[in-house]
């Protein structure tokens, strides 16, 4: 689980893609702090600290706005056009004891036997949906593949979880195995070969002589 971090919030008053555009050149991030029936909050935060907890996959904070501190959960962000600076974040008001379904990746560990002896590795699904207190989000879930042999196969319910968390995923998904080589078809053999490319010749048919008169 990642160690939560304190972000510390102003609420704003201004809205618009205007205003956006001015907090972001001041190194503000614009974000929205909502959830648990209470009033939704329209803050900024400094886009440095934050952009440093989502480097280091926190998804809980302790976000301190509007007059008081309360956990919040990182629920969507949003970057520009190529993914490279951060323009709004969105959060949602949980509980100590809250329990959330929420999607945590998939980390593979090991080298594969399979492989080694020349088959392909494929990962159907790369994050798992889980349930789990909101306080106890695993940065990672990972899958041991050192004994995954050639067609092997590992499904969701072979999956170690950590304590107390749930997977949601049909337990049947596969998550990841081990295919075999693709084999070309052998070459038919050069008689044959040449049997089937000789042309079929077609002529007038012989007209056997007629006796003599």
């Amino acid at each position: 689980m990642a160690e939560s971090v304190i972000l510390v919030a102003e609420q704003r008053d201004v809205r618009g893609s205007m205003s956006a555009r001015r907090l972001r050149r001041k190194g503000l991030i614009p974000a929205v702090l909502y959830g648990h029936k209470e009033a939704t909050l329209s803050i900024t935060l400094p886009a440095e600290e934050v952009e440093k907890a989502i480097r280091h996959g926190v998804r809980v904070v302790d976000l301190k706005a509007g007059g008081k501190e309360e956990k919040a959960l990182i629920k969507e962000i949003q970057w520009d056009h190529l993914g490279k600076e951060l323009l709004h974040v969105d959060f949602t008001r949980v509980a100590l004891d809250e329990r959330i379904v929420i999607q945590v990746p998939l980390e593979l560990r090991g080298t594969a036997p399979g492989v080694t002896a020349g088959g392909r590795l494929d990962q159907p699904i790369h994050a798992l949906s889980v349930e789990c207190l909101a306080i106890s989000i695993p940065e990672s879930i990972r899958v041991n593949i050192g004994e995954l042999q050639m067609e092997g196969i590992i499904h969701v319910r072979d999956l170690v979880l950590p304590p107390g968390v749930k997977a949601m995923t049909d337990p049947e998904a596969i998550v990841v195995h081990v295919t075999p080589p693709e084999v070309e078809a052998e070459a038919a053999p050069a008689a044959e070969v040449a049997e089937q490319a000789e042309p079929e010749v077609i002529g007038r048919p012989k007209v056997e002589e007629e006796e003599g008169e």
